[in-house]
């Protein structure tokens, strides 16, 4: 078809830029060999014998979010269909090692290039009987190629964005013929619902079976988890520790704003920064030291001698730490949402029972936001201005914290099911199993 050939012009183009890219980020990471390779769909020998004999479900993940959502979902096809292999694929190399650490994952690949050929040969390897794309990854050869070979695709955790949607709708003409090649497209909400049968979906495929991340296990933090995490962190045990989670360029120096003005107000805090791109923390490192404030990295704890101090920095540059962190604190703040990224996910420290602070860009988890706010489990700001008084607040007021976290938790309770709605679409490919 005409569409496919002008899309396959435009992945020839792109791989001019794609693949320097690609290859620095391979390198920095040391994962260039085996990330080109998997890449342009050839996986090891090795690796797929893990996968002989057994049948296999193939879940795509694109990045850290979209893997730590999955997790509910991995674990009950782990249960359900315990002879199965499951392979968890990424886009990025943060992901991918998040993935390498889930117990239910059989195989980790990198996301092929969308070259027909390219996934028509890693398709061929894995021979998968089901793949579970998770939230919105939509790649036209892919799904094509799926199709052909007779693959059933389920879209889970859908979601249509309200910056994405515009485009989306501009480009209906094209997603209409994509959208075809998925078998079933199980969306978080009403309105994502209705936003992908706008753009092309068929209405009879389409379900709402609401969000994963609601699916979070609601877990307090027992006094000596929290004192354990503390000893392994360097936190002392008498100090407030806020953590800024998930934070952006931009974002960084709006906290430091705050914490500098609670410090000087004679507030007794430490703070814990996490950058949402740990590549980042080299800059952040140097903004922090500007400020004249002592910083650690994550990386550097253990040549660090003695516990940090009121008015230090722990600057987190490691990946899969984030829930112990956020369970080491005393509140939390969670980026991407003081400058326009579209917001992280707020529901992890709650799922904490922890309070829980957020700006007012959270386009990607407006569903989650409203729903926090709505039941007073978090705090959206208006704006950046709001932060240092909001802060100021919720660490004099321990009841107040706790109200916050207790509502929270409660949110989760009362909204968990999204694993049990999706894997009853999943039965219909693949059987009861269990």
């Amino acid at each position: 078809m005409v569409i496919y050939l002008l899309y396959d012009i435009l992945l020839v183009m792109a791989i001019l830029v794609v693949l320097p890219y690609f290859f620095w980020r391979g390198l920095r990471r040391g994962k260039l060999r085996e990330g080109i390779a998997e890449r342009f769909g050839r996986v090891s020998p090795a690796k797929l014998s893990k996968l002989k004999g057994a049948k296999t479900i193939w879940v795509h993940a694109v990045s850290v979010g979209e893997t730590i959502a999955a997790k509910p979902l991995l674990q009950a096809l782990k249960q359900q269909y315990p002879t199965h292999r499951i392979v968890l694929s990424q886009v990025t190399e943060t992901g991918r090692s998040v993935a390498e650490k889930l117990a239910e994952v059989d195989l980790c690949l990198y996301f092929p290039f969308d070259y027909a050929f390219v996934v028509q040969r890693v398709l061929r390897a894995v021979d998968p009987d089901l793949i579970i794309i998770v939230e919105t990854e939509i790649w036209p050869n892919f799904l094509r190629v799926a199709r052909r070979l007779g693959i059933p695709v389920v879209l889970v955790n859908g979601r249509i964005s309200d910056r994405s949607f515009p485009r989306y709708l501009r480009l209906r003409w094209l997603f209409r013929r994509v959208l075809a090649d998925i078998t079933a497209l199980c969306m978080q909400t009403d309105e994502d619902a209705r936003r992908i049968v706008a753009i092309g979906a068929a209405p009879a495929k389409v379900h709402v079976t609401r969000n994963l991340k609601y699916d979070i296990p609601v877990k307090p933090v027992l006094p000596e988890r929290k004192l354990a995490l503390r000893e392994r962190y360097l936190l002392p045990a008498g100090i407030l520790v806020v953590t800024a989670g998930s934070t952006h360029q931009g974002e960084e120096e709006l906290v430091l704003s705050a914490y500098q003005e609670l410090l000087a107000k004679g507030r007794e805090l430490l703070l814990v920064l996490v950058p949402r791109h740990p590549e980042r923390a080299g800059a952040v490192a140097e903004l922090l030291r500007r400020a004249g404030l002592s910083v650690t990295l994550r990386s550097a704890l253990a040549s660090r001698a003695g516990l940090f101090g009121a008015g230090e920095v722990l600057l987190v540059d490691t990946v899969g730490e984030l829930m112990d962190i956020y369970a080491a604190s005393d509140l939390v703040f969670v980026g991407g949402s003081l400058v326009p990224v579209g917001g992280h996910n707020i529901l992890e420290p709650a799922s904490l029972r922890l309070p829980v602070v957020y700006g007012p860009h959270m386009s990607n988890f407006r569903e989650s936001a409203a729903l926090l706010g709505a039941c007073g489990g978090g705090i959206q700001l208006e704006n950046e201005r709001e932060l240092p008084a909001v802060l100021d607040s919720l660490l004099q007021d321990p009841g107040e914290r706790a109200a916050i976290g207790n509502n929270g938790a409660r949110l989760l309770e009362e909204n968990s099911g999204a694993t049990a709605r999706q894997m009853t679409i999943v039965a219909q490919f693949l059987g009861t199993g269990r």
